[in-house]
């Protein structure tokens, strides 16, 4: 799969999240790579960023929370590209997630494993 393919499928599965919760997403910016950093070569996806559940008074001028999907991991993990689809989806729902401050924990029981 491209990677064009890929950021099409990444958009896609953003556009299923219910519009009344990207509406409430707020200063956040989604990314695609192709590899995770060297230390967790088969992490699928990462939050980086200040949850809204954290944020206060003092949250002000700070840059955009990030979030990225890998590609190769998921590609390597996936036999079809139905495994594809479905597999970019819990991710990209997975990190949507930890952005409204739900944890892993949470998220595993829900099946966002």
């Amino acid at each position: 799969m491209t990677r064009e393919e890929f950021e099409e499928l990444v958009s896609e599965a953003l556009d299923r999240i219910p519009p009344e919760l990207t509406r409430l997403m707020d200063n956040v910016a989604v990314f695609v790579e192709d590899e995770p950093p060297a230390d967790d070569p088969e992490l699928l996806g990462l939050y980086e960023g200040t949850p809204l559940t954290d944020r206060g008074e003092w949250y002000a001028g700070v840059l955009p929370d990030r979030i990225t999907i890998y590609r190769g991991p998921t590609l390597r993990m996936c036999a079809s590209r139905e495994d594809v689809v479905a597999e970019t989806e819990i991710t990209v729902v997975h990190e949507v997630a930890h952005h409204f401050g739900i944890d892993d924990d949470r998220l595993h029981a829900l099946g966002y494993g």
